[in-house]
């Protein structure tokens, strides 16, 4: 294959993956803009919330992604054996999601020693216990999400995507602000949007794919769930390291006050587009790197690999150009408060500096998760994350009086660092592989 070949077929694998990936955060997306349209205090207690409910739900994600790699390494006519994987992993998700779904509800009433403000505290606790019930459904749909992928079959995927995410702007119409005879129930009813549009995910996703799946046994294999564990958990942990130093950058955030807690929101939230695309490109590679693994084809798997990177750092380039040229308009959808627009017209000034980087971070993170090397990028993610953008973070925001935007730069620089340790360690591997 040349590289010309590599390029069309990552475009061609990615471009569902992508608009799949995009359904999960737009969820989050559709919740912001029509939340912050009645308040800076139900936006600021969404964010709150989310900031929590997020690091939970890309634990989920992380762990459900190593069913992909492990269906796709499989030969396309042993249907049994990929089956497996399909049966112990939707076992492994559902307890998971369970286990995740508990510890938020035991979290829920020590939310005030984070150190938000009081009403935005009080905003928060009810949302948070609804769409952490939605973790449930979300990755009973990740597990038949998973094992389609593995199979190449992106398109089913991303049809109930975007399916369940016009659910999710109808329902929020509805529920939010009180229309067709519902009353009006703000950002709770953000939250009943979101858990209703994800039960209908499952159902539609199990319509679609009922071929693929026929034959499943509900056998379970302990040996098969353990391998699972040994690249989901791993996967897990180094979005659990990103998300949750965002996270914590969020509740830094709301330290400095309510506004700039909500422009930290509305920036991140735009920023997360472009990371849910670029992680999709990261699938889509993951699954054309497991491909070559299988076929032990190290050539071919290079150029997978090095052409992934190449298309994600064009696409982010471009989504760079978008955000500095668009910036203002964006942010009036979110909201019509001054002082929160301001901040956030500024956040996106330096958001905009980062995306290649971002792009190859998790562009690269799928490459080596293709390669089942996963315990070293989780090492990596944690270091540049916890170790550097954390406690410089605080430093910059608190010591050197720089706030939000402080908070930012670190997080800016731990990007470029995360990106480049993954390239090179992608490099390495590869030097070192002999079929």
């Amino acid at each position: 294959m040349t590289i010309k070949d590599h390029f069309k077929e990552n475009i061609i694998l990615a471009i569902p993956v992508i608009i799949g990936q995009l359904g999960h955060i737009m969820v989050s997306v559709a919740d912001t803009i029509m939340v912050g349209q009645i308040g800076v205090i139900p936006l600021a207690g969404a964010t709150f919330a989310t900031a929590i409910y997020h690091v939970f739900l890309l634990f989920g994600l992380g762990v459900s992604y190593a069913i992909t790699p492990l269906v796709a390494a499989t030969s396309q006519s042993d249907k049994e054996g990929r089956l497996i994987f399909l049966q112990n992993g939707m076992l492994l998700n559902i307890l998971l999601a369970l286990i995740m779904f508990f510890i938020t509800l035991i979290l829920i009433p020590y939310l005030s020693f984070f150190g938000q403000q009081s009403s935005v505290t009080l905003a928060a606790s009810p949302y948070l216990k609804i769409i952490s019930t939605s973790l449930i459904p979300l990755m009973i749909f990740q597990t038949f999400r998973q094992f389609s992928e593995g199979q190449s079959n992106t398109l089913s995927p991303m049809i109930v995507s975007v399916l369940a995410n016009l659910l999710n702007v109808l329902l929020n119409y509805v529920f939010i602000y009180g229309h067709w005879g519902f009353p009006k129930m703000g950002l709770i009813g953000a939250g009943y949007a979101t858990l209703i549009s994800r039960f209908v995910m499952v159902i539609l996703m199990m319509v679609l794919t009922r071929e693929m799946w026929r034959g499943f046994s509900g056998h379970f294999d302990l040996k098969v769930i353990m391998r699972l564990l040994r690249i989901g958990v791993p996967s897990g942990l180094q979005y659990v390291f990103e998300i949750a130093a965002f996270s914590m950058a969020g509740i830094m955030a709301g330290w400095i006050s309510a506004a700039t807690l909500a422009a930290h929101q509305i920036a991140l939230n735009m920023v997360a587009v472009t990371y849910m695309a670029a992680s999709g490109l990261g699938a889509a590679a993951s699954i054309r790197i497991a491909n070559q693994m299988g076929k032990k084809d190290l050539k071919n798997l290079k150029l997978a690999g090095f052409s992934s990177l190449a298309l994600v750092a064009g696409f982010m380039f471009l989504a760079a150009i978008s955000i500095i040229m668009a910036r203002h308009l964006l942010i009036q959808l979110y909201i019509e408060d001054e002082a929160v627009q301001k901040i956030a017209l500024g956040l996106l000034l330096i958001a905009a500096g980062f995306q290649i980087s971002d792009g190859l971070q998790a562009v690269g993170l799928g490459i080596l998760r293709g390669l089942t090397d996963v315990k070293i990028p989780a090492f990596i993610t944690f270091f540049v994350y916890w170790i550097c953008a954390i406690p410089g973070s605080y430093l910059l925001a608190f010591h050197f009086d720089m706030g939000l935007a402080g908070i930012w730069y670190a997080l800016s620089g731990a990007l470029t660092l995360a990106a480049s340790l993954h390239i090179f360690r992608f490099i390495y591997l590869t030097r070192r592989i002999h079929f």
